[in-house]
């Protein structure tokens, strides 16, 4: 089971690295990478639709993007849940399906439904703790699977209610029994998060997201005692970026020459998508392989 090797990886010693993705593709490119796991980001799953990370997606809509990548890849997936997509009747609900479908872990903000991407500007509206904590709860006891972990991610910082306040929200997620806490800061240097983790002094796993603050190593934050790294959407401002260029060329160039040794080869889709296994899978069960023997009749 996924959810118990993302359990064992907790339990280790070792920081945890996980990234980003989107879909099933990008989520073996990450496997393919070496990571730990696989962030099922909510901005990467909205901006490859098109839509801004607003909640404009429905959580089926989510899910299956999560299970797309859960189903082609061995490393467990972490799933972006937003706020929960409503309240605790909502939370049960994508307990449910996202523990059905084997997503190793949920991850769910502090923020009323429905939110607004962290980075955007605007306001970022919190939820009380009480009503936070209520959805944790709600988590917790509808889960079935023990080794299915729900990570509460902490929006104080982001929403400038202080330090104090974050404190006091991991505290009472802690008390309702989160199994990890994310902290989120928009800083572009990694002092708020220091500043919370020697308040805090974790007490539950801390997972960071450095996206602002790049210039800290995983191996840094280790020395800090953060359990997990995720960098939450990379992949998909790297792909944004290549494909813009590639674009461009081709449009001034008139063809595809000056490009094709940047781009990948025809069958490295191929592999990625599993084509020769196909094949062979093909091949084994043809009807060929199985032609009718003739049993002798054996006269008495």
């Amino acid at each position: 089971m996924k959810a118990q090797k993302l359990r064992s990886l907790f339990a280790g010693d070792r920081i945890i690295q996980i990234v980003g993705a989107h879909d099933g593709l990008s989520a073996k490119l990450v496997e393919e990478a070496g990571f730990d796991g696989i962030w099922a980001s909510g901005l990467e799953i909205s901006a490859v639709n098109a839509v801004p990370d607003a909640n404009i997606l429905t959580m089926t809509q989510y899910l299956q993007a999560a299970t797309s990548m859960d189903a082609v890849t061995n490393i467990p997936v972490i799933a972006d849940c937003d706020s929960g997509y409503g309240n605790v009747n909502n939370v049960m609900h994508l307990v449910r399906e996202y523990e059905r479908n084997g997503i190793a872990a949920v991850c769910m903000e502090d923020k009323l439904f429905p939110k607004l991407n962290s980075f955007a500007g605007g306001e970022q509206k919190l939820a009380t703790i009480e009503e936070f904590s209520g959805k944790i709860r709600a988590a917790k006891d509808t889960q079935r699977n023990p080794d299915f972990m729900v990570i509460a991610r902490i929006e104080a910082l982001i929403a400038g209610a202080g330090m104090d306040e974050a404190v006091a929200r991991a505290e009472a997620y802690e008390d309702s029994g989160a199994d990890a806490i994310l902290i989120h800061s928009k800083k572009n240097d990694p002092s708020e998060i220091l500043h919370f983790l020697s308040l805090y002094s974790n007490r539950l796993p801390i997972i960071l997201v450095p996206t602002t603050y790049p210039q800290i190593s995983a191996s840094e934050l280790q020395e800090y005692g953060v359990k997990m790294v995720i960098y939450a959407n990379h992949g998909l401002r790297t792909s944004i970026h290549a494909i813009r260029q590639t674009f461009q060329q081709i449009k001034l160039a008139g063809n595809t020459l000056q490009i094709e040794d940047k781009i990948a080869s025809v069958q490295d889709v191929f592999k990625l998508q599993g084509l020769q296994e196909m094949l062979d899978a093909e091949d084994y069960y043809t009807e060929q392989r199985y032609k009718k023997v003739e049993v002798p009749v054996i006269s008495k």
